[in-house]
């Protein structure tokens, strides 16, 4: 790799690093694209700093950083979606063990900003769920984000449309839950890590919900103010319970769904953890139909495999195209950062047979910028994003972004 990049080896299979940010020594989390007036830009939300970084990709072998927008202090704000000119950022309360402050005031429910000016966006209006905030949310455009939110009186994170064709004034539209999450209603309480996570990933008229130890959940929203359950599918046990489906992707055109759930423990101190492959062919009876293979270490590393590398290992963010053409369409093509194993590229055009081709394992950070990882500072890949151009964006929890291009693609 260049000079410019993180000193330190990289492992990687049909991918070539082309070019990398430090986002001014603040690590990244989610990421949003947007491409205006011939010019492209990244959106970064941040893992350990409260905020969104705005980064010209035009170029994207040499990202330019623009700017750092502050948001409220003791406050996550770890996710951002971009569709119609609109961007929404998440402010939520930060989990116990992530740096907080349990005394101190924190911003929550989401964030409608302006992208006219796309070096500057402005502010249009602030949804607040009256909780403990907004997780993932899903906009593709239009009237309504789906809320991925903690109300009061909820164990557990819930599934909220909220109309914002006023972005000033955003409303609640309706909610949805698995029953035993509403506490305050007199509702019995759910088993450990039965909450929202995903979040949604609407297609039509259905809502995709990866739901966590609730399983996968696909729900009727052609009235969306009625939600109504069509399905669901059990994912714990066998596998972990918490964050057990992490993500629900359904592709365009097969009745397939890519779920997975996230890695929490280090070095697999839990249950495992899976990527497979969902068919929706009868969506009142979904079932698993195969399972992605498990990372292999490449020869040289020094381990048989990677739960003996410190950190987290195992899956957790997919490539969501989320129907924007900025963002790279292919459903034989499934990009998933797995933390300390990188990110990994499967063909899934045999939906029976998913099989890798592909890798990226950054080199291990030399500074630690964050609580994270406990057992030892190795990288750890959190999330992935591909242009149409085919430039693939990945974060980690102690490095800024890699911009990478793969020769699958």
């Amino acid at each position: 790799m260049p000079s410019e990049f993180p000193s330190g080896r990289a492992w990687a299979h049909n991918i070539t690093a082309t070019g990398y940010t430090d986002l001014d020594g603040r690590p990244g989390f989610k990421m949003a694209i947007h491409e205006t007036g011939g010019r492209w830009y990244l959106y970064v939300a941040h893992l350990w700093h409260s905020g969104l970084s705005v980064v010209d990709i035009t170029d994207a072998s040499e990202p330019r950083m623009v700017r750092f927008i502050p948001g409220p202090p003791n406050t996550w704000t770890l996710q951002v979606q971009v569709a119609d000119g609109l961007m929404i950022t998440s402010q939520e309360r930060i989990l116990q063990g992530w740096g907080e402050d349990p005394n101190a005031p924190f911003g929550e429910g989401f964030v409608i900003w302006d992208l006219a000016d796309p070096e500057n966006p402005v502010q249009l209006g602030h949804y607040k769920t009256g909780g403990k905030g907004t997780h993932r949310n899903y906009y593709a455009g239009g009237r309504y984000v789906h809320a991925t939110a903690l109300p009061e009186g909820y164990d557990g994170h819930i599934y909220q449309i909220v109309d914002i064709q006023d972005p000033s004034r955003p409303v609640e539209v309706s909610r949805w839950w698995r029953y035993g999450q509403w506490t305050a209603g007199g509702e019995p309480g759910v088993p450990h890590g039965t909450l929202l996570h995903g979040g949604a990933y609407v297609k039509g008229d259905r809502a995709y919900l990866p739901y966590s130890a609730g399983g996968f959940v696909i729900l009727d929203i052609s009235d969306v103010t009625r939600p109504k359950l069509v399905s669901d599918l059990p994912f714990s046990p066998p596998f972990q319970a918490f964050i057990c489906v992490h993500t629900a992707v359904p592709l365009n055109d097969r009745p397939l769904v890519v779920v997975n759930s996230e890695a929490i423990e280090e070095q697999g101190n839990e249950p495992l953890g899976y990527a497979g492959i969902v068919d929706i062919s009868r969506e009142e009876a979904p079932r698993l139909i195969s399972l992605f293979p498990q990372p292999i270490p490449p020869e040289g590393m020094g381990v048989r495999n990677f739960y003996e590398r410190p950190g987290r290992f195992g899956p957790h963010n997919q490539h969501q195209p989320q129907f924007q053409k900025v963002l790279y369409q292919n459903e034989n093509v499934v990009f998933l950062t797995y933390f300390n194993a990188g990110l990994r590229v499967y063909d899934i055009s045999d939906e029976r047979t998913p099989r890798e081709i592909a890798y990226f394992i950054a080199p291990d950070p030399v500074e630690r910028r964050g609580l994270l990882p406990k057992t030892g500072l190795v990288t750890q890949s959190e999330d992935v994003l591909v242009d149409r151009r085919g430039n693939i964006f990945v974060t980690d929890k102690n490095h800024g972004i890699y911009v990478l291009n793969c020769s699958c693609l």
